[in-house]
């Protein structure tokens, strides 16, 4: 199982290479100063993006990170965030995925705790839904 989180603007820069994996946007709203045309990826799954509130609210500085992380893997274990979970987790079994996301963050953002559900829920079989 490979899961891998790239920046959207490395990989069309071309500071980033996915190989083979298929390359998963996880953000709900399309990234700022990217065309459509030059993003080169295999879907755009929205359903394992954090809600918009609780992204407002995380961005907005009224969450830290481990409150934002802790809250999140909570919506990523219900309904269609759940499924979306299980949806990337099977793409990882089957040649590996790439979470491409946006934000400027490297070290702090919903992709790597998306990463994280979805190690989890290969290595379970199911993402707890």
């Amino acid at each position: 199982m490979s899961v891998e989180c790239m920046r959207v603007h490395d990989l069309v820069s071309g500071g980033s290479d996915p190989g083979a994996a298929h390359v998963v946007l996880v953000d709900r709203l399309w990234p700022r100063g990217v065309r459509k045309d030059t993003f080169r990826h295999d879907e755009w799954c929205k359903d394992a993006a954090p809600s918009a509130e609780l992204r407002k609210e995380f961005h907005g500085g009224g969450l830290d990170f481990d409150e934002f992380a802790e809250r999140y893997l909570a919506e990523l274990d219900r309904g269609d965030a759940a499924r979306a979970v299980e949806h990337l987790a099977s793409l990882a079994a089957d040649g590996g995925v790439v979470l491409a996301y946006a934000a400027k963050d490297t070290e702090r953002n919903h992709a790597l705790v998306l990463a994280d559900a979805v190690r989890a829920a290969g290595r379970s079989g199911t993402s707890g839904a």
